[in-house]
């Protein structure tokens, strides 16, 4: 528990289930990132910015709170990260919070959902849904054994491993937002078989409470705030 009473980690929270895995980091994962090549431990979050310095972000001036989504649609921003989430059709999303306030913010039951411009709901993705696309083969290697020992046998996963690990490094963690702080982080999102996903689509929040517990109002950060800057950017 934190000072203000709010749980530091929640295995509920967000619909789909995304944030259960945030309560524990496994020892292992923490052996196995100190044991990466250097190109692989190139792979961090951007620096974090306040929500209101994007493009697409929605401010709750009253409740002191501005919620930020950035997509990473270009092959150029997508090369963060270690599995080419674009390609096997899943848009990565930065979630960036604000907390202007004087008193912290919960996200413990929050629900962070892709709205497309049908106004259907996309729950964030978790390591096993990105898995069940890519392709299933691996790398079979043979660990040569003291004759009459068969030798071992064995097939690396070498994309969940990958997927796992950019799940650790860059998924969105934090289940409160501090006073005058930001908090932010990756949510993924399966768009496969929606054309331009992103136009006339949102970031949809809610179930963010105060220091009251109280809800406050959802927000919806729209995706052609985005488009339409990108779009200037290219004129």
């Amino acid at each position: 528990m934190t000072e203000s009473g709010f749980p530091v980690s929640n295995p509920k929270m967000i619909q789909s289930g995304t944030m259960r895995r945030l309560s524990v980091i496994s020892v292992i994962s923490l052996v196995l990132l100190a044991t990466l090549p250097a190109e692989a431990r190139d792979h961090k979050l951007p620096p974090v910015r306040p929500a209101q310095s994007y493009a697409a972000v929605d401010v709750h001036a009253k409740e002191q709170v501005a919620i930020a989504a950035e997509p990473y649609d270009t092959k150029r921003m997508d090369s963060i990260f270690r599995v080419d989430y674009l390609k096997y059709g899943f848009m990565p999303v930065l979630l960036t919070i604000t907390n202007m306030g004087n008193r912290p913010i919960s996200l413990s039951h929050a629900r962070i959902l892709f709205q497309t411009a049908s106004g259907g709901l996309i729950q964030a993705a978790e390591p096993e849904d990105v898995q069940r696309r890519m392709p299933q083969t691996g790398l079979d290697q043979s660990i040569p054994t003291p004759s009459p020992i068969p030798g071992i046998h064995f097939r690396h996963k070498n994309y969940y491993q990958k997927i796992k690990q950019d799940f650790n490094t860059f998924e969105y963690q934090s289940l409160v937002v501090n006073p005058h702080s930001t908090q932010a982080g990756f949510l993924f999102y399966d768009v496969s078989g929606i054309q331009d996903p992103l136009r006339g689509a949102h970031l949809y929040v809610s179930e963010i409470r105060n220091a009251d517990g109280q809800d406050l109002f959802s927000f919806q950060v729209p995706f052609d705030k985005y488009l339409q800057a990108q779009s200037k950017q290219t004129h």
